[in-house]
């Protein structure tokens, strides 16, 4: 059985792997290409996603078993694991914490108006009034994607003193389902993003929901960039008519240098680092791996097996 793994991961794997396993480390996108013909295990994860995309359509038909850090699949060619009845096993959980950190970090950079405190630091003017005011405690926020990332996120947000809602997409344990989160955006401060990215998402923040949102209202989005029609944002920001937003990923990724976003008003981008904010990702990855490693050579239940139908 042949393993391509990450040369990164090395220190973290190699005395833990069992001595019958043929391990080849790549270094490289060429290298991960190169080896992933005969492997029957893959974790591949490069940055830009497109190329763990090409690398995987590069595989051969004996692939069982990918492994990603990512909770997000959206890079993923999931019909060609799908063809090659290959199993797929996501990151969800390992950077929660951060991310989930960080979607409150954007809360209160909204609430507060960091942005505009940072612009006065860097004018060495120092302000007269604080741009920000709004206070968390008795504000509502709506996480859209109430899974492991958005339950943090909740949780978090409710120390605050808001009021949490979650979207999911079976309505459980008091969240809201789907087709009803539309009709009460405007009972909220704070709109986040969480849900993973599939066909359903795309462009779920559009014109309508924009102007749904409660005026002086944040978007709030540690998801994917797609989820939001652009042309939508950039009109209703330039309006003013919603507070503004938080954008950490954006689409596309990386946003050009000319995009208007850059200098939308009320608007935050933060380069998509919200998952990058910590230092234990490739160690709970690693760890991840190895349990995982373990029961799917003994044929048992995997963690984190992604629903390739679903794209999460």
């Amino acid at each position: 059985m042949k393993a391509v793994l990450p040369a990164l991961a090395r220190p973290l794997l190699e005395a833990k792997l069992p001595s019958d396993l043929d391990v080849a480390w790549w270094s490289s996108p060429a290298e991960a290409k190169a080896m992933i013909g005969d492997a029957d295990i893959a974790w591949v994860d490069m940055q830009p996603t497109k190329l763990t995309e090409d690398t995987l359509r590069a595989a051969g038909d004996g692939l069982k078993w990918v492994s990603t850090i990512y909770a997000g699949l959206d890079a993923f060619p999931l019909d060609v694991l799908r063809a090659r009845g290959a199993t797929l096993t996501n990151g969800v959980g390992i950077n929660a914490i951060a991310v989930a950190e960080y979607a409150v970090l954007g809360v209160l950079a909204g609430a507060k108006r960091l942005d505009e405190v940072i612009r006065a630091h860097d004018r060495a003017e120092w302000l007269r009034d604080a741009p920000g005011k709004i206070e968390l405690a008795d504000t509502k926020a709506i996480v859209i994607g109430y899974g492991a990332i958005g339950k943090l996120i909740g949780d978090r947000l409710a120390a605050f003193g808001v009021e949490v809602t979650g979207v999911t997409r079976s309505g459980s344990n008091g969240t809201l389902t789907p087709d009803a989160w539309r009709v009460c955006l405007g009972d909220y401060d704070w709109v986040v993003l969480a849900a993973p990215s599939t066909s359903e998402t795309k462009a779920m923040i559009g014109a309508a929901e924009l102007a749904a949102m409660k005026p002086g209202a944040w978007l709030i989005n540690i998801a994917r960039g797609d989820m939001i029609d652009d042309d939508a944002l950039l009109a209703t920001l330039n309006a003013g008519t919603i507070g503004g937003a938080f954008l950490d990923p954006t689409n596309p990724e990386p946003l050009p240098a000319d995009h208007p976003l850059w200098k939308a008003p009320n608007c935050m981008i933060t380069m998509h680092l919200s998952g990058r904010s910590q230092t234990k990702m490739f160690q709970r990855a690693a760890a991840m791996f190895l349990r995982n490693l373990e029961a799917f050579r003994a044929g048992r239940a995997m963690e984190n097996v992604a629903d390739l139908d679903r794209g999460y």
